[in-house]
């Protein structure tokens, strides 16, 4: 089975949902991109995904485009933005989804209320995403 994971910068919320979705199951093959990549991870979204056992250090920001003519089990746009902008896939997309989750890093605030913000959406993704793991993507592996 392959996903991918589409965001607007591919730093944060698709890269944690990568993370999670890679650690359920490796026979799941998961990319993530982006519609507009960043120049790098969020290191908020790396710190709050290690205290969870998930390691994304490596991850780097992709663009979509080099993607658009590959063949996907699954498509998931995480972010409205990015389901709004999501290109034309020319390759086959059996199955399009979007679980949005609202952006971490537009949090405004100290510190302590930046990282909790971070944490709420990492459990979020986490969540959302091993229901979608155990009522969907198991049964077709």
């Amino acid at each position: 089975m392959k996903v991918l994971i589409l965001c607007t910068g591919n730093s944060c919320r698709s890269q944690m949902a990568h993370g999670f979705l890679q650690s359920f199951d490796k026979k799941i093959k998961v990319f993530s991109a982006g519609t507009e990549p960043a120049l790098r991870v969020n290191p908020m979204a790396v710190d709050v995904m290690k205290k969870d056992g998930i390691d994304i250090s490596h991850h780097k920001p992709v663009n979509v485009d080099q993607y658009l003519n590959d063949e996907w089990d699954y498509v998931i746009t995480v972010c409205d933005h990015a389901n709004e902008t999501c290109p034309v896939f020319p390759g086959k997309v059996r199955h399009r989804l979007h679980i949005g989750f609202e952006d971490p890093s537009e949090t405004k605030g100290n510190y302590t209320e930046v990282i909790n913000e971070f944490y709420r959406i990492r459990n979020d993704i986490r969540d959302e995403f091993y229901r979608l793991y155990e009522t969907e993507l198991r049964k077709k592996l």
